[in-house]
């Protein structure tokens, strides 16, 4: 097979799978505009009815505010976190890092019910259950190791000459780190936050076993909204839901394009 024809069937092959994955959570576009008070698709009618909902119930507008204080804060910390890991395991490069690394990964290995259940053992002495506190701190553990490989990513590909540059020329490690390193992994940085806000947005498992009714996520309104009501507003909820991810990963595509054409010139 020819090289040029083997890449044309690998990108109709990615677009085909992108399609199948994406395909069901399109689905909930049409049925937010139905006219009724179930989830149906729309037969001749449509409406906005469950939008107009959504924006003015107490309820719904108070789950989106929680889940964006929640998602806001998890990003700023597991950014934090799995950059400053990141870049000190780089530095430390040993068997030993790599062991470090591996257990830092462990979030992502494990089933998310084991972590539900290990965190609701842990946050009741703790005093953290059905806190924002609580629910901010087991989604920054759940999302720092999604930073710390994004962020492991750029490191990869940092050239190190340009460190031994800058304290040679006479800067500390600091003014190296914030003038030198940080501006030249600024994407992976940047996409390690993203990733980590979405989970935290999206995040439902954990979500159901550390909170109960101070904080209540948007995710923990739609589970409860399809399981006691099916209320149509659920899917009014998961299209903004995925509007909003959209427009996340274009502004982060936008800014990974402008930060390779500064580095090319």
């Amino acid at each position: 097979m020819k090289p040029g024809l083997f890449s044309f069937f690998n990108r109709v092959g990615a677009w085909v799978l992108l399609l199948f994955l994406v395909t069901p959570a399109l689905i909930a576009i049409p049925v937010s505009l139905t006219p009724k008070r179930f989830l149906s698709m729309p037969q001749r009618e449509y409406s906005l009815r469950h939008f107009q909902k959504l924006f003015t119930s107490e309820e719904w507008l108070s789950s989106f505010f929680q889940s964006g204080v929640i998602a806001l804060s998890c990003s700023a910390l597991a950014t934090l976190l799995g950059t400053l890991c990141a870049i000190g395991l780089w530095r430390v490069s040993s068997r030993y890092s790599e062991l470090v690394r591996a257990f830092l990964l462990l979030p992502l290995i494990i089933p998310q019910i084991i972590s539900a259940m290990a965190f609701y053992r842990l946050w009741i002495p703790l005093g953290l259950l059905d806190s924002y506190a609580g629910l901010i701190l087991a989604h920054t553990i759940l999302a720092a190791p999604m930073v710390l490989i994004t962020v492991s990513a750029s490191l990869a590909t940092f050239d190190p000459k340009l460190e031994q540059a800058s304290k040679n020329l006479g800067a500390s490690n600091w003014t190296t780190m914030r003038r030198v390193i940080l501006p030249s992994i600024r994407p992976g940085v940047f996409a390690g936050a993203l990733f980590a806000f979405i989970l935290s947005w999206d995040e439902i498992v954990v979500t159901l076993f550390i909170s109960k009714y101070s904080v209540y996520t948007l995710p923990r309104r739609m589970w409860n909204g399809i399981r006691e009501n099916t209320d149509p507003t659920v899917a009014a909820a998961a299209v903004i839901l995925i509007a909003i991810t959209l427009i996340a990963f274009a502004v982060s595509a936008v800014l990974s394009r402008r930060n390779a054409r500064a580095q090319a010139e």
